[in-house]
């Protein structure tokens, strides 16, 4: 594992999917509508949102991030042999506010108490996301909003990173990244970021190039780690 430059850290920024928010907990909001589907509908929608993306990359066809849930969730439920369009346009609307994990908050309240400059950097479209922040009641706590859109090009692509670089005002070596997809914290390592992976589930490392420099469960101890208290 990396070691985290602490000293050099001047900005936190954070994945939205996964790290801040809980991708589950739409379907979570409709569980009785599934029925026993529900866990199946909402492991593989969130797979295929995510193969998707990088494909779409490969094959350079980028569709914003909202097309793409979208065409996720389709699959899902077909897979899952539900077909409810009124359900469908629930779930989507749930994507939308999906709730954040609960050490969230007071974790970005530290980090501003600290004088940590904190941004998410997403995949998400802007829409989606400023959707997600507001909804969480977390509008004051980011100097930046970050999506892939004015990219066309999705994470781990390295100018996806740099774009954080770019409206920041910083170099790689000064970001602290947090991400809970094991998948983008080798892209953002291997691009040059201080790595922290939020490993909740206690998932197995990836065999990818880049190391995290540090590991948790959850947000929640992440000020005491960059402050180096």
């Amino acid at each position: 594992m990396a070691e985290l430059a602490v000293d050099g850290i001047r900005c936190c920024v954070f994945d939205a999917y996964g790290t801040l928010f809980d991708v589950h907990s739409a379907v979570g909001r409709h569980r009785a509508r599934l029925g026993e589907q529900a866990d199946r509908v909402s492991e593989l929608w969130r797979r295929k949102q995510l193969e998707y993306t990088w494909l779409r990359s490969l094959m350079d066809r980028f569709e914003d991030f909202w097309v793409v849930t979208g065409h996720a969730l389709d699959h899902a439920m077909e897979t899952c042999g539900v077909d409810d369009a009124a359900l469908r346009e629930d779930l989507m609307q749930a994507y939308l506010g999906l709730d954040c994990y609960p050490e969230v908050p007071a974790m970005l309240a530290r980090l501003r108490e600290l004088g940590m400059r904190t941004a998410i950097l997403s995949n998400g479209s802007q829409t989606m996301l400023d959707a997600a922040v507001a909804s969480a009641g977390l509008g004051d706590a980011f100097d930046a909003v970050l999506s892939v859109d004015a990219l066309g090009i999705f994470k781990p692509h390295p100018s996806v990173y740099q774009l954080a670089l770019d409206r920041l005002g910083v170099e790689a070596g000064e970001v602290c990244f947090q991400s809970s997809n094991a998948w983008d914290v080798a892209g953002a390592a291997t691009f040059g970021f201080n790595v922290v992976w939020i490993n909740r589930f206690g998932q197995a490392r990836e065999r990818l190039p880049g190391e995290p420099a540090a590991e948790l469960r959850s947000l929640e101890g992440l000020p005491g780690l960059v402050s180096g208290a």
